[in-house]
C-alpha cells in the first residue's frame, strides 16, 4: 500500500483517498478507516463527513494548516474535522473549539481527553465576550462552519478579535441558512462582496457533491 504526501502539509493520499497521520494511534473518532504503512498509522479523512476535506477534494489551492498552528474553530460540532486538524497541527498546535450545543460538546470533551491540543468551549460564536478570556492569544487561522443567517458577520467579528494580522480565515457558506428565498449563487455573490471588504479572497469552491448548497472560501486578513 503506497502512501503519498499530498501537496498540503500533514495530508496524505492512498489511492484516491485522503488521510492524516493519526495523533492517537489505534483510536478512531467517527468510524473512519485506520491504515498502517511503514510502522505509521493514518486515518482516512472522509469528504462526505468533513467540509474541509471536501474542499481539498474540490481543489482548493491554499491550506494554511501546519505543525504548531493555532486555530479558532467556530461551529465545532462533534469534532470530526477538528480531529484531522488536530492530527495536522500536532502536539505543538492548539484548536480552540467553540460549539453552542451541549450534546456535540460532550463528544468534543471526550475527544480532548486524548487529544490534548483541543480546547472545547461551550459558547455562542455570536457572543465573543463569553469566551474571549479563554483564548489568551491571537490565532493563525479562524475557521467557521456555523449555520446562521449572520455567518459573515460572525466570521468578521471573530477575526477582528482573535486573528493575527495577515492571518487566514476559512468559511463554509451555507446558502440555505443565509437566505433560502434566493438562488445559492446569488447568496454566494453577496457574501463574497461582504467578505471582500475585510479580506483578500484566495480561494472559493462549491462543495457539491459532498455538501449541497455550500461554498467554501479561503481568506487572508487585510
Amino acid at each position: 500500500m503506497k502512501v503519498k504526501k499530498h501537496k498540503f502539509e500533514g495530508v496524505f493520499k492512498i489511492g484516491k483517498k485522503i488521510f492524516t497521520l493519526n495523533l492517537t494511534p489505534g483510536v478512531k473518532v467517527y468510524g473512519e478507516e485506520l491504515v498502517k504503512a511503514d510502522s505509521t498509522e493514518y486515518r482516512e479523512w472522509i469528504p462526505f463527513r468533513s467540509k474541509l476535506c471536501a474542499a481539498i477534494k474540490k481543489g482548493i489551492k491554499h491550506f494554511p494548516f501546519k505543525k504548531g498552528s493555532k486555530i479558532l474553530y467556530l461551529g465545532a460540532g462533534s469534532g470530526t474535522t477538528i480531529s484531522h486538524i488536530s492530527d495536522i497541527i500536532g502536539k505543538e498546535g492548539i484548536v480552540y473549539a467553540v460549539e453552542i450545543s451541549e450534546r456535540p460538546l460532550r463528544d468534543l470533551v471526550t475527544l480532548a481527553e486524548i487529544r490534548k491540543n483541543i480546547v472545547p468551549i461551550l459558547a455562542d460564536a455570536r457572543l465573543i465576550e463569553t469566551y474571549k478570556d479563554i483564548i489568551p492569544e491571537k490565532v493563525d487561522i479562524v475557521y467557521e462552519d456555523v449555520a446562521d443567517p449572520d455567518q459573515i458577520k460572525i466570521l468578521v467579528k471573530n477575526c477582528e478579535e482573535f486573528l493575527k494580522t495577515k492571518g487566514y480565515a476559512m468559511i463554509a457558506i451555507k446558502s440555505q441558512s443565509i437566505d433560502v428565498t434566493k438562488p445559492p449563487k446569488q447568496v454566494y455573490k453577496e457574501c463574497l462582496e461582504e467578505l471582500g471588504k475585510n479580506f483578500e479572497i484566495l480561494d472559493r469552491v462549491e462543495l457539491d457533491p459532498f455538501e449541497k448548497y455550500h461554498l467554501f472560501v479561503v481568506l487572508k486578513k487585510k
